[in-house]
């Protein structure tokens, strides 16, 4: 029998922890054959919070983490019986993924999308460009274009209202 993948359900927050505590319970048991690899599939996110960027790992599946393994009575009572395992997706006979979908899970984690950066920025938030031509402006946010990371902040220019576009990172919260 061939390993195959698996969905298993954890307590959200602690896919790592549930993770090493599988893959230390098969390494002490030798059974590291019968189980090839856990996939916490995830993404790099730049966050932005008082100005600062902050770089942070988020998951795609919180609550989730995906095993390749030969499922027989042993291997399934290791992952079951690990802390903060819920269970397999299935239950007691859980049925395994198909590999295109794996496929497709890891061409996720290994391009993913471009940097994503998620901003604490709403339409008309008071902020202050700290970079660019209009350095030490200030404004307020007019627009979010979210798929370019940009703002369209209204700035004051010789007495009238004037749009400017800016990155995420040129601007902080006045």
């Amino acid at each position: 029998m061939s390993n195959q993948w698996y969905v298993v359900h954890t307590y959200s927050g602690f896919e790592d922890k549930v993770k090493f505590a599988i893959e230390d319970n098969v390494k002490r048991r030798g059974l590291t054959e019968k189980l090839s690899q856990i996939l916490i599939p995830s993404e790099k996110v730049i966050e932005l919070k008082a100005g600062k960027k902050k770089e942070k790992q988020k998951k795609f599946y919180p609550g989730y983490i995906l095993i390749e393994m030969e499922l027989n009575d042993e291997t399934w009572h290791i992952v079951s019986s690990t802390p903060r395992v819920t269970g397999f997706v299935g239950g007691d006979k859980p049925a395994p993924i198909d590999q295109e979908e794996i496929d497709v899970i890891i061409q996720q984690i290994e391009e993913g999308p471009s940097t994503k950066v998620t901003t604490q920025y709403d339409k008309g938030d008071s902020v202050r460009i700290l970079d660019g031509a209009f350095a030490n402006f200030n404004g307020f946010v007019d627009d979010i274009d979210e798929a370019h990371n940009k703002l369209r902040v209204m700035v004051t220019i010789f007495g009238r209202q004037t749009p400017v576009e800016v990155n995420y990172l040129q601007v902080e919260k006045a």
